[in-house]
């Protein structure tokens, strides 16, 4: 196996690939990247048996042929390269060697044959995606995961597919983001999917924008998006995710208007001096205007207060400030609208032009 490409050209895939590969490893094979070489064409594969990326690009001076080479070593080796270096890989016996102008490295490989793969997916549903629909559905909620929760569901992003539309949803138990986008072509059938933490991570790390069209393929117990130079797989976390329809308030109909900017801004002041274990900010409503409170065991206060286009008067609720601020972090209008019931109730947080993206807060008893 032989091939040559530019430093530069070499690193975007490595970079695309890397992450997937764990530090620590069961087998010492996951620690290598597959690299295949055939017509002209050069694959690294990269997987930790529930996440594959595969990468693609053209080599000149190609001689067909497969081994695995240590992941990271390589990714550090090519990184540390000056820039416009022409790198040239060639493989004899069970060594690989990694030249570039008067730099040479041999690196010890493993056989290809010991490298895992990703079953095939019998995929039960094909839908394309605009790649930066996909991007920003993820990117609004995906903050909203739970971390290693015993409610293994909750460490994940759900996919929900219904018809033409495709929704995004994730909650940690406290709040809940969700975001949706209608889709062109033959409408899919329903159906909800759970990725995990690790692989939405991947996928956003992935993911550029743009105009390209991505093909999503839905199997039984794994998801893999192709693009023409990547294709990634994950497996799917196998469990029920919690009736999100159900958490959205009812009845929330004590709108707020505020300046998304401006309620942020306030926030992070308040946040200063909130209690560093709770976080917790009291919100006082009123006609006209917004109060913002906060304070700590040390008895320091802090207090803000900013214009809203409401009517809603003598309505108080405590809320985490992390929380909120994530939500307005997601959103994209100038203004957003708070919809609150009571004290006690959920508010959901929305732009004031459109449903596409709402946000749910629970309350926190201060």
């Amino acid at each position: 196996m032989r091939f040559s490409l530019q430093r530069e050209a070499f690193l975007k895939p490595l970079a695309q690939v890397v992450n997937v590969v764990e530090r620590r490893q069961t087998l010492p094979v996951l620690a290598n990247f597959l690299v295949q070489v055939q017509n002209g064409q050069l694959s690294l594969t990269g997987t930790d048996l529930e996440v594959e990326m595969i990468s693609r690009s053209a080599v000149d001076d190609a001689q067909d042929g497969e081994t695995t080479i240590p992941a990271r070593k390589l990714f550090d080796i090519i990184r540390a390269l000056p820039d416009g270096s022409k790198v040239t890989v060639s493989q004899s016996g069970d060594k690989v060697t990694v030249q570039a102008g008067r730099s040479r490295f041999t690196l010890a490989t493993l056989p290809a044959n010991d490298f895992p793969s990703v079953d095939e997916v019998e995929a039960t549903e094909r839908i394309e995606v605009p790649e930066a629909t996909l991007k920003e559905l993820i990117e609004r909620t995906s903050f909203a995961m739970a971390q290693q929760d015993v409610r293994y569901y909750l460490n994940g992003l759900l996919f929900d597919l219904s018809e033409r539309t495709l929704r995004c949803v994730a909650t940690d138990g406290h709040r809940l983001a969700m975001c949706e986008s209608q889709l062109e072509g033959a409408p899919v059938g329903k159906r909800q999917i759970i990725v995990p933490r690790k692989g939405v991570t991947e996928l956003q790390r992935l993911l550029e924008g743009g105009d390209r069209s991505l093909e999503l393929e839905v199997g039984r117990s794994h998801i893999r998006v192709k693009r023409d130079d990547v294709t990634f797989t994950s497996k799917l976390i196998d469990g029920r995710f919690p009736d999100y329809a159900a958490v959205i308030p009812i009845g929330a109909d004590r709108e707020v208007l505020l300046d998304r900017e401006v309620l942020r801004a306030a926030l992070q002041r308040a946040a200063i001096l909130s209690n560093e274990k709770y976080r917790g900010v009291r919100v006082e409503v009123s006609p006209g205007q917004l109060k913002i409170s906060a304070h700590n065991p040390e008895q320091e206060e802090a207090q803000e207060e900013i214009e809203a286009d409401t009517k809603v008067d003598g309505l108080a609720i405590g809320f985490n400030v992390n929380y909120l601020l994530d939500a307005l972090s997601a959103l994209r209008d100038e203004h957003v609208v708070l919809q609150l019931r009571d004290a006690n109730s959920s508010a959901l947080v929305r732009e004031a032009s459109s449903e596409k993206s709402r946000h749910v807060v629970m309350p926190l008893r201060l």
